[in-house]
């Protein structure tokens, strides 16, 4: 039966998770500068965006790995475009990776470093996803994980052969960081750091301008900052669900099938018995007879058992053949438990256990039953069982059918269904412009139905396995700014927030200069003319900053941390809501006593620091070594292509 939809398996994210699970692929690479080695003589043509060592990185290659990228990051966001992606040196980190990448590689090999094929061979064996049903590597699993990842083995040899010279070399240095013991206590002193001083908040909302901009000031605003208003993609999607309905009367027995299935199952129908045991398994058979020797005497077999160090287990309405598979086939075992009479304890019998004797605490006669009898529960099984083959069946052929060109509209009047219409929608299941979600049987339809074309029609499992979903994207706006003539309330209001905004920081700027002209930084405040908050005092030490590891760190107060004694700076709040004006009034150090646990914390943080630091600067040395070389020009070819744009 279809569970994923076959074209979604087309992408690599499936294969990605899987091996990601092994902590093997997918490592992360810290971004760096890289500076040309010199002239580019080493890249042929614009085919090639970098050279490492004697080894080219394609265009293509590259254009690939970008586009993982995205797929990576509308994992998180499904709203992220390709802009956002490539904005703020984007391209260029994850052309540091690809470089880095290729670079372990090459340094590895020159210096000695293995990673052998029975080694990759080894891990491959040992990915989730690739055994049988016994347990042990198939090799048409691993073919059909590589062909629904689009992935070659040797795509998947390279990645693991990369994962391995990063342990070998980068792993190896940064496990080897260590933090000399008086420098653990000089770092461990810097949290007894105490820091007092002042801090004031000055919001944006105090100077919103009242009058509303000119047409030609909001026109220019609104061209300088596009960016603030880009529609997300939205797209139009028709879709209808079918499952067992469309299959008619095929999916009902007839009576022949009836028949024949009690014929074939003809024990399942017989008289049988079940029986329910107390049950203790000995090492040994003069352990078993002592046992039951004190059973017979009066004890019961959980006090006998008890009292010999053991404990006793239940066994609940078993037949002789559900017997037989828990004491791993032993007859002996089975027509010991059948033999005895109900109440009474069992002769000891071996299995590869040890010795069992046990109670027989009920028996449970079934009688027969005869086709008539029968009928009922084997329609119903078989009910099932041609629902199931049916459905699975239909589904495949449908699929077949719309990838042979069948439109959406005429098999869903083939089965007579309803096609339903929705309202632009964006990825992340939500109506545009309003706060309802999409209809739940498309949360599955999503991902796919964001990277196909227009009419192109797709068939999916819901998660029931039992139902199936067509559809088809019927009309796609792509991401864009609104025209201005759309949103001139929604601009004119953004102009008003950062124009605000920067009149609040030409009033920290003003507040910081009186500061050093001497005032106190409640005296600066006071002066403006704007009813400012009055400044609030404040005193931590580094000590609870690291208690909060990195969490909840107001950015006024990380800042305190980062001047000079006596100073005042200016700092820019969140999303044009205003500014913080710090003014650190006095350092100050507190004892630290011999046995202080900062110390062990000091420890632990600079040596993850110093790890850092080794991979980043082994990976610099590496890159000198084995000589990089980059193209612009093809990098810019590869960035337009991207966004569209004409070259």
């Amino acid at each position: 039966m279809l569970t994923f939809f076959r074209n979604f398996f087309k992408s690599k994210i499936g294969l990605a998770i899987t091996l990601a699970f092994l902590g093997l692929i997918g490592f992360a690479f810290a971004s760096m500068d890289v500076s040309n080695t010199g002239a580019f003589g080493g890249v042929a043509g614009g085919d090639s965006v970098a050279v490492v060592g004697d080894r080219k990185i394609g265009t293509a290659e590259f254009q690939q790995a970008v586009n993982d990228a995205l797929a990576e990051a509308r994992r998180e966001n499904p709203d992220v475009t390709m802009e956002q992606l490539l904005a703020n040196g984007g391209i260029d980190r994850i052309l540091d990776d690809l470089i880095d990448r290729y670079t372990l590689i090459a340094w590895g090999e020159e210096n000695g470093f293995r990673a052998g094929d029975n080694l990759v061979n080894y891990l491959i064996r040992d990915l989730p996803g690739v055994r049988g049903p016994e347990g042990e590597f198939d090799q048409e699993a691993y073919a059909a994980l590589l062909q629904q990842a689009q992935l070659t083995d040797a795509e998947v040899r390279s990645q693991i052969r990369t994962s391995l010279f990063e342990q070998q070399s980068v792993g190896a240095t940064v496990a080897a960081a260590k933090l000399p013991e008086k420098l653990a206590l000089a770092y461990a002193r810097t949290f007894k750091e105490r820091r007092s001083g002042a801090i004031a908040t000055i919001p944006a909302r105090l100077f919103v301008p009242a009058e509303a901009p000119s047409d030609e000031v909001l026109e220019e605003f609104y061209n300088e900052e596009q960016s603030r208003f880009v529609r997300p993609e939205r797209r139009v999607l028709r879709y209808a669900t079918f499952g067992s309905e469309a299959l008619g009367d095929s999916i009902i027995p007839t009576d022949e099938e009836i028949a024949a299935y009690y014929e074939d199952n003809s024990e399942q129908f017989a008289a049988s018995e079940t029986r329910t045991f107390t049950q203790l398994i000995v090492a040994t058979r003069q352990g078993a007879e002592a046992i039951a020797a004190r059973v017979n005497a009066g004890e019961t077999i959980a006090q006998a058992a008890s009292s010999a160090g053991f404990a006793t287990t239940q066994i609940e309405g078993a037949t002789r053949e559900e017997l037989r598979e828990q004491v791993a086939g032993s007859g002996n075992v089975v027509e010991a438990y059948f033999g005895a009479a109900q109440g009474s304890l069992t002769s000891p019998a071996r299995s590869s256990l040890g010795w069992h004797i046990a109670r027989v605490d009920g028996v449970t006669q079934i009688p027969a039953r005869n086709l008539a009898q029968a009928r009922d529960e084997i329609a119903e099984i078989l009910g099932q069982q041609k629902r199931e083959r049916g459905i699975a069946e239909l589904a495949v052929s449908t699929e077949d059918r719309l990838v042979d060109g069948a439109s959406l509209q005429s098999i869903a009047e083939e089965f007579g269904l309803d096609l339903k219409t929705t309202a632009p929608i964006t990825a992340r299941g939500e109506v545009y412009g309003t706060p309802e979600r999409v209809d739940p049987v498309l949360a599955p339809a999503l991902t796919l139905a964001f990277q196909i074309g227009e009419g192109q029609p797709e068939i999916g499992a819901l998660p029931d396995g039992e139902t199936f979903i067509l559809y088809e994207v019927a009309d796609i706006a792509p991401s864009a700014a609104a025209p201005l003539s759309e949103i001139r309330d929604e601009v004119t209001a953004e102009w008003r927030r950062v124009r605000g905004n920067e009149l609040a920081e030409a009033a920290a700027a003003r507040i910081v200069k009186r500061v050093e002209e001497g005032r106190s930084l409640a005296q600066a405040v006071a002066a403006e003319e704007a009813a400012i908050p009055a400044p609030d005092q404040v005193e931590y030490t580094r000590e609870q900053l690291a208690r909060l590891q990195g969490r909840n760190v107001p950015t006024p107060v990380a800042l305190l941390f980062g001047m000079a004694e006596g100073t005042t700076k200016k700092l820019d709040g969140t999303n044009d809501q205003g500014w913080y004006v710090v003014d650190l009034e006095s350092i100050s150090f507190d004892e630290l006593e011999e046995n202080d646990p900062l110390i062990d914390v000091a420890k632990t943080q600079v040596a993850q620091n110093w790890s850092g630091e080794y991979a980043a600067q082994l990976r610099r040395a590496m890159r000198e070594s084995i000589g990089v070389e980059r193209n612009p020009d093809a990098i810019a070819a590869v960035r337009r292509q991207l966004l569209g744009e004409t070259n």
